[in-house]
Order: structure tokens, then C-alpha cells, then sequence
């Protein structure tokens, strides 16, 4: 097999990741694109290792090298791309571009970075009727906090379920 046939597909790869990275705003699409690109390479490392008839084969040990920074990357990539989605609620690039934190408004209104989050039916129901409009609320709340105090050191022995005041112990209703 002549080197010009896989030095041709792996430009041609490579091209279409450059071209994914530069056109794309989606942050998915660019991890992919990135991913694109070092496949091109990787191709590239084995097609010359072959070709050169390398006796250590170094090629392919230094494409196997890659595969593993490529997978690292890719697990490191969605971890951020996730956490970003959480802190933003978008993968868009173009809102990405300041590392700060969101503040001010965004064109549609809403606080910058926070998108429209459905509210449960329980809060639906009490913005109907306390006469508020939506329904929806921009950042979902700090979620309540657990009573500190066990069952059994409850000031009412009546709460602990199956268990009379007057009961000794061991028995029960």
C-alpha cells in the first residue's frame, strides 16, 4: 500500500476538525471535532510506522499514547462541559466566553446565565393562587434542611409510630 492513500484520509480528517473547532458553537461538537483531529494523527503515526518498517515500532506505541490522553481528555472535557451546563444551563460557546460569573441580564431578560426552570406542581399551585404570574422561578432554592433531632429524642413520645407514652419497654400498641 502506497503512504499517500491514509496521508490523504488523515488530512482530510484533520480538516474537518479544524473546520469543526473554528465553525462550531456547541461545546459537545468541538470535543468531538478535537477527538476528529487526533484520530487524524493517530492514523498518520501508524501509516508512517508501517511504512517505514520500523523494527521498535514506535508508531503504533506513540499512537497508543494518544488514545489514552484521548480518553483522558474526553472525561475531563464532559466533566467541565457538565459543570458548566449546571452553573450556566448552556453549552453554547458564545455565552461561555467570560470565566466569571454570570451577572446582569441577558438579552431575553433573565438573569445572565440562569435559564427558566420549570417549578413543581406544589409551587405552580401556590403562585396561582397567591396571584404571581409563571410558575417558573430562574435558580431552583437551597433545599431544606433535615431536622437535627433523631425519632427517639423527640420531645413528644407520641410521634415514634406504634409506641404508647405509658408503654414499658418493649411493648407497643
Amino acid at each position: 500500500m502506497h503512504i499517500v492513500y491514509p496521508a490523504v484520509v488523515s488530512a482530510l480528517l484533520f480538516s474537518i476538525g479544524v473546520y469543526g473547532v473554528l465553525a462550531r458553537r456547541n461545546t459537545i461538537l468541538v470535543l468531538m471535532s478535537v477527538e476528529l483531529m487526533l484520530n487524524a494523527v493517530n492514523l498518520n503515526l501508524v501509516a508512517f510506522d508501517v511504512w517505514l518498517r520500523d523494527r521498535l515500532h514506535s508508531g503504533q506505541v506513540l499512537t497508543l499514547f494518544v488514545i489514552v490522553i484521548a480518553a483522558a481528555e474526553v472525561g475531563l472535557g464532559l466533566a467541565i462541559i457538565l459543570a458548566l451546563y449546571r452553573n450556566r444551563r448552556t453549552v453554547d460557546l458564545d455565552r461561555l466566553r467570560s470565566l466569571a460569573e454570570p451577572t446582569g441580564t441577558d438579552p431575553d431578560g433573565e438573569p445572565a446565565g440562569a435559564a427558566a426552570v420549570p417549578a413543581s406542581p406544589a409551587e405552580t399551585r401556590s403562585s396561582a393562587e397567591t396571584g404571581s404570574s409563571a410558575g417558573i422561578r430562574s435558580r431552583p432554592g437551597p433545599l431544606p434542611q433535615a431536622d437535627p433531632r433523631s425519632e427517639a429524642q423527640s420531645p413528644h413520645p407520641q410521634s415514634r409510630a406504634g409506641v404508647r407514652p405509658d408503654a414499658g419497654p418493649g411493648e407497643t400498641s
